[in-house]
């Protein structure tokens, strides 16, 4: 059996999906249980749980082939970066007591930084918290730029006519489509074929600024025209607040914006065919932005 937390989010869910096209028993782990029904109905087992029990973890870990662990997003009351230690501490403690050999973590690239990247520094602790499991052989997946976080300029687009954020328009980066990440991610989970603490770098399939993927998202919408605008940090950051944001995640966000642009978190590779992965920013604004915008359009 492999299990796999997050099994209702953006990688879990394809990584789950992926495995049960191979005939794997799977069990999702997620925190609501009408959310996992639909892999329920693909053949999947199915355990609710909150990320931070570590009894629970550790029960549904034990005699499981395989564990695909990652830290969701989260709204922790005592903080972002508290609560993603209180997960990564939980999950953690569940894979050294259950005894479980082999976990695919998903972490990002940046993730070799200890701080100013944001986010990614507590995908930087959870690293270290997993490398210190002495029996675990542990495959540590550090994606690029997700083509997903896209989604979030859909509103921009129809208030402000632009794609737009703290990012540099002409800062060329991977970035990658989570479907990519979770087949990725089954794969190594069904051959478990590394040994010992593995770092992985998942860099999309090209390069792009994100003038060029504007321009490209704006294509498959109808409007050939569509810029990017870079954006105070100010703007940004007070933005992200009035759509209900935290104000440390906010920061945060600004935080890896800037380590982005300073060149401080970047891919520590050179891209290779072992780390090119295959869906295509075309392909993501035909089948996932552009019917999500028009969507929205429509709801609105």
């Amino acid at each position: 059996m492999i299990v796999i937390l997050g099994a209702t989010g953006n990688t879990g869910s394809f990584a789950a999906e992926a495995l049960l096209a191979r005939d794997e028993t799977v069990c999702a782990v997620g925190r609501n249980k009408d959310k996992l029904q639909a892999l329920a109905e693909k053949g999947a087992e199915t355990f609710v749980a909150e990320i931070t029990d570590v009894a629970a973890l550790t029960q549904v870990f034990t005699g499981a082939d395989a564990v695909y662990a990652m830290l969701p997003p989260n709204h922790d009351s005592s903080g972002y970066r508290a609560g993603q230690e209180r997960m990564a501490d939980a999950i953690t403690a569940a894979l050294d007591k259950s005894g479980v050999t082999h976990a695919v973590v998903l972490s990002s690239v940046g993730a070799d930084k200890a701080e100013k990247v944001g986010p990614v520094n507590g995908l930087h602790s959870f690293e270290e918290k997993v490398k210190g499991i002495s029996k675990l052989n542990a495959l540590f997946l550090r994606p690029a730029y997700f083509m997903e976080n896209f989604l979030a300029q859909i509103k921009i687009i129809q208030t402000m006519h632009t794609c737009g954020g703290a990012i540099k328009g002409d800062l060329r980066m991977g970035q990658i489509a989570t479907r990519d990440i979770g087949e990725y991610a089954a794969k190594a989970l069904a051959d478990r074929d590394f040994t010992g603490k593995v770092v992985r770098e998942l860099q999309g399939q090209r390069d792009l600024t994100m003038k060029e993927s504007a321009s490209i998202l704006g294509q498959a919408i109808g409007q050939p025209k569509l810029g990017y605008t870079q954006f105070p940090n100010f703007a940004v950051e007070m933005a992200m607040k009035q759509i209900g944001m935290p104000e440390d995640l906010a920061k945060m966000l600004i935080e890896m914006s800037e380590a982005l642009n300073s060149g401080w978190m970047k891919f520590l590779e050179p891209r290779s065919a072992e780390n090119t992965t295959p869906t295509k920013i075309e392909t993501f604004a035909e089948e996932i932005f552009a019917p999500a915008f028009q969507g929205i359009a429509a709801s609105a």
